[in-house]
């Protein structure tokens, strides 16, 4: 695979080799590429668990009406209250 970054990284990745952190840039760019991994990893975790916790609350009959919800997340969000 060949990767063309912005010059702005491609400085910052050569400067990393060049202070010992990684032997060379494919070894930098891979790190950066697994830790991307990692972060949608944990994302797609925190929404499935998200949903299972939603589940489990209409399960349990812990639920509110639809209006209320949505105002709610309206205000959370700090957006204009619908009709």
């Amino acid at each position: 695979m060949i990767a063309r970054l912005p010059e702005e990284l491609e400085r910052y990745v050569e400067a990393t080799v060049q202070s010992g952190r990684f032997a060379s840039s494919d070894e930098a760019i891979a790190e950066a590429v697994r830790l991307l991994r990692r972060r949608d990893e944990a994302e797609e975790a925190r929404v499935i668990d998200g949903v299972r916790q939603g589940l489990e609350d209409m399960r349990a009959g812990r639920t509110q009406p639809f209006r209320e919800a949505i105002a709610e997340i309206r205000r959370d969000l700090d957006l204009p209250q619908g009709p």
